[in-house]
């Protein structure tokens, strides 16, 4: 079974994020990346299905140079080869023409299997397995806490507010996976080293096949207008309990419309 796990390099989210004056998109130069941990789990769980029912799992990534980092963790974890899919005239994309790009870059490479996390910690849209499958006209299994696989058929417990769905489909396809599905391993030393010698090939526009008016902010759908700093945390309220203390605090708590 031929598996393709889509990961992300994502701002740290314990240092502060900050958006480019010039362009207004994320400035990746002020924080430190990481791998997005939503598709820590994507990987994991590609792991165990290879495990269990053979193929090779690819790991393909889209963005900048720096992105390598996040591969080579991925690789470090078990998967066997790696995708990166980087040029300067992707910078800007939003998430449809970020969908639109990796569409086009699984169509090259073959699949059996997409898995991705089923959001990103820094735009947290939450919809690009739904583009991917929507492009390349496989059905989608979003949201799933637990996946399997049988031949050619697939099956996900796709998590609800009232518990789970059940949900079958047929290979290929694309599933999205929540953090409860599994517990992600730990690269071990012998994995870390052999990263270092796993294939990454890089694909740029031509490559892929990617049209120049597809990506990038030229190519965006949508954009941020405007932004602004965030105002510097103000000075807590303090309620003196002299008797009236809960009095106070539901009065405070009225003015600020939480009760």
């Amino acid at each position: 079974m031929n598996i393709v796990v889509c990961v992300k390099q994502v701002p740290d989210t314990a240092t502060e994020r900050k958006l480019r004056s010039d362009d207004k998109t994320l400035d990746r130069e002020a924080a430190d990346g990481v791998v997005n941990e939503l598709d820590e789990y994507a990987v994991e769980e590609a792991l165990r299905l290879k495990e269990a029912h053979g193929g090779e799992v690819t790991v393909l990534t889209m963005g900048p140079d720096k992105a390598a980092d996040t591969i080579r963790k991925a690789l470090a974890m078990g998967a066997d080869k790696a995708v990166h899919v980087t040029d300067e005239a992707l910078h800007g994309s939003d998430a449809l023409s970020t969908s639109y790009a990796m569409a086009q870059t699984l169509k090259k490479i073959g699949f059996d299997l997409v898995i991705l996390g089923s959001e990103s910690t820094d735009a947290r849209t939450g919809v690009l397995a739904a583009m991917l499958a929507e492009r390349l006209g496989v059905p989608q299994l979003t949201l799933a806490n637990k996946v399997d696989v049988a031949g050619s058929s697939i099956t996900i417990q796709r998590v609800t507010d009232y518990g789970f769905d059940r949900v079958e489909a047929t290979l290929p396809a694309v599933v999205s996976v929540v953090e409860k599905i599994n517990e992600p391993r730990y690269p071990s030393f012998k994995g870390i080293m052999a990263a270092k010698k796993k294939p990454v090939a890089k694909f740029g526009l031509a490559e892929a096949e990617i049209a120049a008016d597809q990506v990038g902010l030229g190519g965006a759908w949508s954009e941020v207008a405007e932004f602004a700093a965030a105002p510097p945390r103000a000075a807590g309220t303090v309620v003196k309990d002299e008797g009236d203390g809960g009095a106070k605090t539901a009065e405070f708590l009225a003015a600020k419309k939480f009760i």
